[in-house]
Order: structure tokens, then C-alpha cells, then sequence
């Protein structure tokens, strides 16, 4: 079967390529909006799940790989902050605390409809961060583009005091323990 990631980040695709796998990407085309009192959980599988089959409605008898991802602060959701300065708050509020990042991951067989869904968590613990060290971050980085204004696999490396969760690539959007658990479950081996 051929499978699709239903994603067009650039870092989802080099996670994926980790596993050595032939796949094409498609852009899932869904209204991404919170549902009244959705938790974030709920939320990234709800998500996960409708790009899936957004995307298999153009990718017959395939596996789609379909991804969300919310970052949270004290029970707020970290959006991508697009300018300097929505980074500065953001990673001002984040200065030595913790964020969690929730990553929906759903693997659907568009031939039978069957899905895999799950939410997997992954925590990120700040430094202490000074305004003249987030500034500099950010002129440096530009993560404008990323939930919670850093890229973990770049500088941002040094925002961190430590990590905690199974999964660092859930970190960076694309829990690779979970989607070879799911492969496995259709019969598709990494190693094999």
C-alpha cells in the first residue's frame, strides 16, 4: 500500500524519512477550529483523524499518516506567534515553566476505513530566560512558524532545562514509536 503523510511541514517529512520508507505528502484541507469545550487532547485526535480523511479521499487503498499538534501553558494553547513580538510574550510566560506539547497521530487505511488514533504527550521544562536571551533567540531563529516560538532540533536546544515524555519526535510533530507501532498493526515492518 502506498502511504501518504497528510502534512506538508518540512519537519514531519524528515522524521518520516527516518524510517526509510516510500511516501508521498498531500495537504490536508480542514477547518481546524476548537470545538466548545474540547480538551486539547480531544482536540489534536479530532484533527488528526479529519486530516487523515481529508487526505485518503484522494489516496485510495493507501495509509495516511495524519498529525496534529498543541502546545499548553498553565491550560493555555500556545499558538504559532508569526512576529517577535507574540514570541517574546510567549517565551517571556514560558521563562521556567513547563509546556506540553499534545501530539494527535491517526493512521488510516483509506481502502477499509479502519483508523489508529492516539495522543501522545511530550514536556518541555524552561530555563530561566532573560529578555536579552529570548531576544537574541528570536533574531537568531525566527520561529515565528512553530507552537510555543522555538524549534527544539535547532537553538532552541538551549531554552531547555530537560525534557520528559517516550517519544522526542513527538516534540517536533510526528511520534515515530507510535506510527511504527500502527505500521506494524497493518502488517507494514520497518525492519523487514
Amino acid at each position: 500500500m502506498k502511504i501518504v503523510l497528510g502534512s506538508t511541514s518540512p519537519f514531519r517529512r524528515a522524521l518520516l524519512e527516518k524510517l526509510q520508507l516510500d511516501f508521498s505528502c498531500d495537504t490536508p484541507d480542514i477547518d481546524e477550529t476548537p470545538l466548545p469545550n474540547e480538551t486539547v487532547e480531544a482536540m489534536v485526535c479530532r484533527l488528526a483523524l479529519a486530516k487523515a480523511r481529508a487526505v485518503g479521499e484522494h489516496h485510495p487503498r493507501s495509509l495516511i499518516i495524519g498529525c496534529d499538534q498543541s502546545a499548553v501553558l498553565q491550560g493555555e494553547i500556545l499558538t504559532k506567534p508569526g512576529n517577535f513580538d507574540t514570541a517574546m510574550k510567549q517565551l517571556k510566560a514560558a521563562s521556567g515553566q513547563k509546556v506540553v506539547f499534545q501530539t494527535g497521530l491517526c493512521l488510516l487505511n483509506s481502502a477499509t476505513g479502519h483508523h489508529q488514533l492516539a495522543c501522545v504527550p511530550y514536556t518541555v521544562e524552561f530555563r530561566q530566560l532573560s529578555e536579552r536571551l529570548i531576544a537574541n533567540y528570536l533574531k537568531k531563529e525566527q520561529p515565528y512558524n512553530c507552537a510555543g516560538s522555538f524549534k527544539s532540533e535547532a537553538l532552541g536546544i538551549a531554552l531547555f532545562r530537560r525534557f520528559e515524555g517516550e517519544d522526542p519526535n513527538a516534540l517536533i510533530g510526528l511520534p515515530l514509536i507510535k506510527l511504527v507501532e500502527f505500521l506494524d498493526n497493518e502488517d507494514i515492518s520497518i525492519l523487514d
